[in-house]
């Protein structure tokens, strides 16, 4: 995984079921502990605790956003080959 720093990115997250949630964020460090605070997305709410898989860096927010899209169109099978 990547170094954490500051800036766009599109993430992935393992939640404690076992499911997988990509999304985006500016800032990757607050973003895993708002999702571990419950207050994250509701899909990860009720899925804690959740990890850091897998973070991608942008120069900007529409980029990550882009990303973020397109890594939600994969299956789960390429989004772990992704991680890996």
């Amino acid at each position: 995984m990547a170094t954490i720093k500051k800036g766009p990115c599109a993430y992935i997250l393992l939640c404690s079921d076992g499911t997988l949630y990509t999304g985006w964020t500016n800032d990757i460090e607050n973003r895993v502990k708002t999702h571990n605070a419950g207050k994250g997305a509701k899909y990860t709410k009720t899925r804690r605790p959740v990890k850091l898989l897998h973070v991608e860096y942008f120069d900007t927010k529409e980029e990550a956003m882009s990303r973020e899209y397109a890594i939600k169109q994969l299956s789960r099978s390429e989004k772990i080959h992704l991680v890996k």
